[in-house]
């Protein structure tokens, strides 16, 4: 089954290779999952530290995939630079987006004002 939903040689390379990017996504979130259950069913706690591991090295693999999504493809860096690493109630920052505003409070990194 192909992962396409258009006729792969209308696409280029970069969207092709953004579809690549997608699906490996989604593979790692959803191993996330499966780890995550298993942490959360098993009662060895040798086999929990393992799979604990295991999940979180796909959690960095999420992350890394996500990271190039906002590298490459439109609007990922700019919807990450509205919701993520905030404080405020996340339907609030939809509200304000909509509006007009960016709602974003950023974390103070403790530098002061360059």
């Amino acid at each position: 089954m192909s992962n396409y939903h258009e006729p792969v040689e209308e696409l280029d390379a970069k969207t092709r290779n953004i579809t690549r990017a997608l699906n490996s996504l989604k593979e790692e979130i959803e191993a996330v999952d499966w780890y995550n259950q298993r942490v959360a069913a098993t009662k060895d706690e040798a086999l929990k530290r393992i799979l604990a591991h295991n999940r979180d090295e796909e959690i960095e693999h999420a992350c890394m995939a996500i990271e190039w999504l906002r590298r490459n493809m439109d609007a990922w860096d700019e919807h990450m630079s509205t919701y993520l690493f905030t404080e405020k109630d996340i339907t609030e920052l939809e509200e304000e987006e909509e509006e007009g505003g960016n709602g974003t409070e950023k974390k103070d990194l403790g530098i002061g004002k360059l």
